[in-house]
Parts: C-alpha cells; sequence; structure tokens
C-alpha cells in the first residue's frame, strides 16, 4: 500500500437538529465537509476548508482534531454557524427540511491555505458551483476531482454547474438528481449524458438500494449493506465520498480497479454513520471495525463463476 496523497475537501461544516424514529438531537456536528473528513480520515490525512462562526462548540473542533483533520483552512469569523435542521419519515423514505440558516456561510469565499494548492485529490462538496470552481482555480494540478452537487444548484445555476463539469473527474449525485440533470429518466441513459458533459466517471447514489459506478470500464455496482437499526441518515452520501475518496488518496491510484475498491469502502463509511446520529459512531469507530465490514462486503456480493 502507497504513501496517503494530499486529499482537501471544500464545503459546510455546521450544527444540525435531527429528528428521526430513533430520537432527536439538537445542534449536533453536521455539515457535507465534517461527515466526509471524519470518514476519509480512517484511511487518509484530510485538509478541511470551511467556515464556522463564534458560537461553534470546542467540542466539535476537537472531534475533528482527535482525527488528524488539518484545520488550516477552517475560517473563524463573527457571527453565527450555518445551521439545518430536518425530520425524517418513520421508514426514511422522506426528509423534510424545518429551517436552514445559512449564517456565516452566506458570505463564504473560501480560500485554500497556499501550502494546500498542490493537493492531488480534490472533494469539492455540496456548495454553489461558483465557489467549488473558485477552489479548482486556486488548486495547481490535482490527480483527481470529484464533486457533489443538488438540484438547487441544478435548477439555479446550471450554467455555472456546466462549466464545473468541464474540469472535473468525477461527479457524485442522487438518481433524482441525476435525471434531473441530465434529461433522462434511464439511470444508464442518464449517466451517458453527464459523462458528455466532462467528468470521466458518474456515481449515483441510490439510498438504500447502493450506489452505481458508471466509468471507462463500464458499470459497477456498490450495495448498500443491510443495517437492522438505522437511527440517522443525514450524513450516509457524504460519508461515502469520504470512504471513497480517503481510498483514493491512500492508494494514490486512479486506475478504473481502485475505483470500485473505493466504491465499497464509501459504502462501508456510509453503513457505519446511519448507525448513530451525527458524527457519532464515527467516535467509536476504528480500521479494524472496518476490515471488518469490508470483508462482510465482499461476501455479500461474492458468488462463483459457473457455466450455465
Amino acid at each position: 500500500m502507497s504513501t496517503s496523497s494530499s486529499l482537501l475537501v471544500v464545503g459546510s461544516v455546521g450544527l444540525d437538529t435531527v429528528e428521526t424514529r430513533a430520537g432527536k438531537r439538537a445542534d449536533v456536528l453536521g455539515g457535507a465537509a465534517s461527515y466526509f473528513s471524519v470518514a476519509a480520515s480512517f484511511l487518509a490525512p484530510v485538509r478541511l476548508t470551511a467556515v464556522v462562526g463564534t458560537d461553534f462548540p470546542d467540542a466539535h473542533t476537537k472531534l475533528l482534531e482527535t482525527h488528524a483533520v488539518d484545520l488550516a483552512g477552517l475560517e473563524r469569523v463573527a457571527g453565527r454557524t450555518f445551521r439545518w435542521s430536518g425530520v425524517y419519515a418513520a421508514d426514511f423514505s422522506t426528509r423534510t427540511t424545518l429551517d436552514t440558516q445559512l449564517n456565516v456561510f452566506q458570505d463564504f469565499r473560501p480560500k485554500l491555505p497556499a501550502a494546500w494548492t498542490d493537493s492531488e485529490y480534490v472533494f469539492l462538496a455540496n456548495i454553489d458551483p461558483v465557489l467549488q470552481l473558485g477552489v479548482l482555480e486556486q488548486t495547481k494540478k490535482p490527480r483527481f476531482v470529484a464533486c457533489d452537487t443538488m438540484n438547487f444548484w441544478i435548477e439555479g445555476k446550471r450554467p455555472d454547474l456546466v462549466r464545473l463539469l468541464e474540469r472535473v473527474d468525477m461527479l457524485l449525485l442522487n438518481d433524482e438528481e441525476a435525471r434531473q440533470l441530465s434529461g433522462q429518466a434511464n439511470l444508464p441513459a442518464a449517466a451517458r449524458a453527464i459523462r458528455a458533459m466532462g467528468p470521466k466517471a458518474v456515481v449515483i447514489k441510490r439510498g438504500d438500494a447502493g450506489a452505481l459506478l458508471f466509468h471507462e470500464a463500464g458499470v459497477f455496482s456498490a450495495p448498500a449493506f443491510p443495517i437492522e437499526n438505522v437511527v440517522d441518515p443525514t450524513g450516509a452520501g457524504d460519508s461515502f465520498a469520504g470512504g471513497f475518496m480517503g481510498w483514493m488518496a491512500r492508494e494514490g491510484d486512479i486506475s478504473p480497479a481502485t475505483i470500485r475498491t473505493a466504491m465499497i469502502l464509501g459504502s462501508v463509511l456510509a453503513s457505519f454513520s446511519v448507525e448513530d446520529f451525527s458524527l457519532d459512531r464515527f467516535r467509536r469507530l476504528d480500521l479494524g471495525q472496518i476490515r471488518e465490514r469490508f470483508a462482510a462486503f465482499s461476501e455479500l456480493v461474492h458468488f462463483e463463476k459457473i457455466k450455465i
């Protein structure tokens, strides 16, 4: 296994208030970049660029530091931290946003520390594509760039998003967003249309149905690990991205085989994240447990090739 390569993430760090059938938690650590960073940290060191307000609890900062996340790019400015609150249906099929407060995130203009412009692996979490492009322009020559997006940007900032897609290697989005962006109802057709926009690879996340990878080597399906007691699925997609990019950076390789393995590591980290509120499951997670579940994934999808 090779020495880890530099891994940069830019996105939101915030405070979430979440209610599910398992209970309710207020002002817990949230944000795409938070989930990504801690999930990826089990596999590779992470550089985090985000903004928080003066009300951001020290305990949350310490959690990130405990996972050796480099916080040189975490701005602390006067004002309140980004906040989101939502409630999930009993079967987790839908999520209703109750409140979103951008606060200091509204004026966020990511500025990379000078030493980070050489980052080899870059993940642009779900923020305004104008900001995602701005970050990309501050980097020198990253080996692999992946980005996330959402229906809000697809509808409201499509020209900027299209410009971004011309410069990334991979796009992660869910099935609804893939259909919206491509105008295609069929997912393989949607992926083909999106790849024609620039990304060499497209990952379509399908919740508890797992994720599909469309890339130069064909199509690859990563199942979702069957979890009996789902507690909070809020950060599953970002944890998936963290596991995925963490493996890519750890291996220092962008081959199709590495990308396929990264898909499974993404599913592994996502499966842990839903087992507790916020990032709490990661507090008691170690590499040994990750290896065990990775092995369980291998058994989950293994079958003998025989002549039929």
